[in-house]
């Protein structure tokens, strides 16, 4: 196993149902094998490769706090970047000498977008598109500086409509507009996952049918099993060079 075909995909509990395929409860106890683990597998020996996917939840509830929005990566990989954790969590410094290949998302809080004050902070953790944007665009100078990893940025993922405000959907659909249409560069080191593409079919919201309920924002359990191999040939289009060339949501 070398680094190029090792893979790191730091998430909270959206990520973890994809990774399960569907579960009927969060819980980071062990498990059997699940969906992604069992595809990635078949994968690996019909196509004689050897990709390894590593999961882990980032940042841990302890002593950091379970937050996984942009000013919380932005927080622990510029603002302290470094050959040294922040609060135990590990810098970029650190995970690339191991992996290479980075995942990681935002889960559905992030979502909940509020109005602009006209005054951007990039050290705010208010949640705004503008506190948003200036968050990125350091993290993505900062990914920049590791030419040899590759990158893969899940954008936003949704919630559901009776879970937010249409004012709040549509500030996030500016925020996810902009990530594809302007943040993302072709021909660097970083790639997306269009996840809120998928969860909206290019709607506003988290769609229902696609949800765990009408007011659960987390993904239904055949909503999870049909994002397996979407996420699976998504990284696999990425590590072989292909991640320019290919879908954003891994259907081509």
């Amino acid at each position: 196993m070398t680094r190029e075909n090792k893979v790191l995909f730091l998430h909270h509990s959206t990520g973890h149902y994809i990774w399960k395929g569907g579960v009927s409860r969060i819980s980071y106890k062990l498990f059997k094998k699940g969906g992604f683990e069992k595809w990635l597998e078949k994968y690996n020996r019909d196509h004689n490769t050897n990709i390894q996917v590593t999961e882990q939840a980032f940042p841990k509830q302890q002593p950091y706090g379970w937050h996984n929005y942009p000013y919380d990566y932005y927080n622990i990989w510029v603002k302290h970047a470094g050959d040294k954790p922040y609060k135990e969590e590990p810098t970029l410094e650190m995970l690339t000498r191991q992996y290479g290949t980075i995942i990681f998302k935002h889960c559905y809080p992030v979502s909940s977008v509020l109005e602009d004050t006209g005054k951007p902070d990039i050290d705010s953790s208010r949640r705004s598109l503008e506190n948003y944007k200036l968050q990125y665009n350091a993290l993505k100078k900062k990914m920049h500086e590791f030419p040899q990893t590759r990158f893969i940025v899940w954008t936003g993922a949704a919630l559901v409509k009776k879970a937010t405000s249409e004012d709040e959907a549509g500030r996030m659909r500016q925020f996810v507009d902009w990530v594809k249409n302007e943040w993302d560069e072709k021909g660097d080191n970083i790639f997306l996952w269009d996840f809120y593409q998928l969860e909206t079919d290019g709607g506003l919201y988290f769609k229902d049918e696609y949800a765990a309920g009408s007011k659960d924002s987390h993904p239904g359990k055949k909503f999870c099993r049909k994002m397996v191999p979407l996420f699976g040939q998504r990284i696999v289009n990425v590590v072989q060079g292909r991640g320019d060339e290919t879908s954003l949501t891994g259907e081509k």
